[in-house]
């Protein structure tokens, strides 16, 4: 006859049956490690200058002080810039090399690629190299090369019909000069003009096909022309903003059948405003779609304005946009400010706000080269907030400032410790 299953098991039963069981499931599993997880390293990348004190393409023998100032500091990621007044540090025939690199080379013709070797110098340390590219800045390179090869029509027009090349000294022309100036100062480049767009993208794969080992592109002064005060768009009829190229305004005409305002005039604004933001998001996207076709595993970014509405409203830059999209890895914004109020405001906006995790608060360390203690305790901050990383501009600053480095090499030991 079988037991009664309401019947209770005896003690010393339920004993052995139970160590039974833990044997069973135990002998399935797989062994605890006693051992803490790895920790895993939050990012800190450093821009590194073309032009700056440092000049490392054009003088190579620097590139073990960069690596072991990385080192010492942390980084995990440099942002080596090799676009810089519409020419370049590498031997490039779609644009131009610039002229202080190709002097190094024919001073040096038999040592190696400047910038191969910072790449395989810096993987051998476990550092990655991203190319970093000035896209619609030319400064005041009136001969630079995709001026030579599609124009001076390309370059940005006013709302008052002025072609920023006739602007005295890249300055804000009178009488507005009394009430206007340029954020940055430069010939820049207007991303929906006709043929801009195509150049960009040779440029990139050509700088793909020659250092494929590369491990990302870097965006910078990917956006329009910046005004103080900004202006909120076109639709206000105030301040000054850019994009209105007769080609360029011919282009909008023919993808939405309607005029794009010019001077006072508002009509149709909000959609101009939306076509030049999209114009802009396409160039990303197609320069993203170029490097991942040489090389498939490289991750884009972009040196981004900080405070997100004027970026969005002004400079035609939906850098949220272009991450929520899934164009960029990640995006650095710069908040450069001496104060510790505002950077804690916008850095715990970036630590919990749209896409948190892949954006890098990007940090104005030269800002405190005579206070030191000012650009660690802006790095504690960030920290404390958890921004997803960080980056110091720049590495130039930090290497030229003694006591700067110091402070900023001490404050990295203090954070590796247990």
């Amino acid at each position: 006859m079988p037991p009664d299953p309401t019947t209770p098991m005896p003690r010393p039963a339920r004993a052995l049956l139970a160590g039974l069981l833990t044997l069973v499931l135990c002998a399935g599993s797989t062994r605890a490690d006693p051992r803490p997880p790895p920790e895993v390293k939050r990012p800190l990348g450093l821009w590194v200058l073309a032009e700056g004190s440092q000049r490392v393409l054009e003088n190579p023998e620097r590139i073990p002080a960069l690596l072991r100032d990385a080192r010492a500091l942390g980084a995990t990621d440099l942002f080596v810039q090799v676009v810089r007044r519409g020419v370049t540090w590498w031997p490039s025939t779609v644009a131009r090399p610039a002229e202080t690199w190709a002097a190094a080379r024919a001073a040096a013709p038999d040592t190696p690629d400047p910038l191969a070797r910072l790449l395989a110098d810096a993987h051998d340390e476990g550092l990655k190299v991203h190319a970093w590219v000035n896209l619609l800045s030319l400064g005041s390179n009136a001969e630079a090369p995709i001026l030579a090869a599609l124009g001076t029509g390309v370059l940005q027009v006013d709302r008052k019909g002025r072609s920023i090349l006739d602007y005295p000294d890249r300055r804000v022309p009178e009488p507005d000069s009394a009430f206007l100036q340029m954020g940055t100062p430069a010939l820049w480049v207007d991303p929906a003009a006709p043929g801009v767009a195509a150049w960009q993208r040779e440029l990139v794969a050509e700088l793909f096909s020659l250092y494929p080992s590369l491990d990302g592109l870097h965006l910078d002064h990917v956006r329009y022309p910046d005004v103080l005060p900004f202006t909120p768009g076109s639709r206000f009829a105030v301040g000054l903003d850019f994009g209105y190229g007769e080609a360029t305004r011919a282009r909008f005409a023919a993808a939405t059948n309607l005029s794009a305002p010019l001077g006072s005039e508002t009509t149709n604004a909000e959609a101009w405003d939306a076509w030049r933001r999209a114009e802009l998001t396409e160039l990303v996207a197609g320069l993203r779609e170029t490097m991942r076709g040489v090389a498939p595993g490289a991750a884009l970014s972009a040196a981004v304005f900080a405070w997100q509405n004027r970026a969005y409203l002004s400079l035609y830059q939906d850098w949220f946009g272009w991450l929520e999209a899934g164009l960029l890895e990640f995006a650095v914004p710069m908040l450069y400010t001496r104060d510790p109020r505002l950077l804690r405001y916008q850095a715990a906006a970036f630590a919990g706000g749209v896409a948190h995790e892949r954006i890098w608060t990007g940090l104005g360390s030269w800002l405190f080269r005579a206070q030191p203690e000012g650009a660690v305790a802006q790095l504690r901050e960030v920290d404390r907030l958890g921004v997803a990383g960080r980056a110091f501009f720049s590495w130039d600053s930090i290497a030229e400032a003694p006591a700067l480095r110091a402070a900023l090499v001490e404050e990295a030991k203090r954070a590796a410790r247990p």
